[in-house]
C-alpha cells in the first residue's frame, strides 16, 4: 500500500491530463526557479554598481572627469547611465548657448526618459512570476478536479467501494493540487521580494536623479569657465 502511494507511482498511474497538468507545472516551477536566482544576482549586481558610482560621484570629482570616465566604461550600472544621460544632455545644449531654463529642462527630460528605460529593464520577467503565483493553484486545482472526476467514474463500476479502492483515485488527483502550490509559493515570495527591492533601486534613482538637477543647476548658472566642477 505505501509503495503504491508513493508521489512517483501516484504520478505514474495518474490520467493523461493529470500527467499534462503535472509536467507543465514543474516546467514552470523550474522556469521560476531559475529567474529567480538569474533575479537576485542581477538585482545585487544593481546594488553595488550604484553603490560604487554614488561613492564616486560625492568624492568631489568633476562632473567632466566622471562623466568621462563612465563613458570609457564597458559596463555600468543604472546610476551611471542616468548620470551620463543627464550630463550628457545638459553638455549638449550648454554648447549650443541655450538659455539655463532649457538646459535644465533638456537635461532633466533625459533622465525621465533613462530612468524609465532603466526600470523597465530592471523589472523585466517580474510578471512571469506574478502570473505563476496567481495562476499554479488553479492549474493544480484544474487537474485535481479532472482527477477526482476519472476516479468517481472508475468506481461506478465496481459493486463494492472501500476507502482501499478510493485511495489511491483521490491521491492522483492531489498530487496535482501539492505541485501547483509548490510552484506558486516560491515565486509569491520571490515576486514581493523583488518588487520591495526593485522600489528601493527605483526612490534611490529618483532621489539622484533630484540631486543631480539641482548640482546642474548651479552649473547653468556659473561662468562658462570652469562650470564644470561646480557642486
Amino acid at each position: 500500500m505505501n509503495q503504491d502511494l508513493s508521489i512517483i507511482e501516484l504520478v505514474l498511474h495518474a490520467s493523461i491530463v493529470v500527467k499534462i497538468v503535472i509536467a507543465g507545472l514543474l516546467l514552470t516551477s523550474l522556469f521560476s526557479w531559475g529567474l529567480i536566482f538569474s533575479k537576485l544576482g542581477s538585482l545585487g549586481k544593481i546594488k553595488r554598481r550604484n553603490e560604487a558610482f554614488e561613492q564616486d560621484f560625492w568624492s568631489g570629482k568633476s562632473l567632466t572627469d566622471l562623466y568621462s570616465q563612465t563613458s570609457n566604461q564597458a559596463e555600468t550600472g543604472p546610476l551611471e547611465r542616468l548620470f551620463s544621460s543627464g550630463m550628457r544632455e545638459f553638455m549638449k545644449l550648454r554648447d549650443r548657448r541655450l538659455d539655463t531654463a532649457t538646459q535644465l529642462d533638456g537635461a532633466r527630460r533625459a533622465m525621465k526618459a533613462s530612468l524609465q528605460r532603466e526600470l523597465d529593464a530592471i523589472e523585466g520577467n517580474l510578471g512571469f512570476l506574478a502570473s505563476v503565483g496567481s495562476v499554479s493553484p488553479y492549474v493544480g486545482l484544474f487537474g485535481t478536479v479532472w482527477g477526482i472526476m476519472n476516479a468517481f467514474v472508475g468506481l461506478s463500476n465496481m459493486t463494492q467501494v472501500t476507502l482501499a479502492t478510493v485511495a489511491p483515485g483521490i491521491a492522483e488527483a492531489l498530487v496535482a493540487t501539492a505541485i501547483g502550490l509548490f510552484s506558486a509559493i516560491p515565486a509569491v515570495v520571490a515576486y514581493n521580494r523583488f518588487a520591495r527591492d526593485i522600489d528601493r533601486i527605483a526612490t534611490a534613482l529618483d532621489s539622484f536623479s533630484d540631486e543631480f538637477s539641482n548640482i546642474l543647476q548651479r552649473n547653468a548658472a556659473a561662468p562658462q569657465q570652469g562650470a564644470a566642477g561646480v557642486r
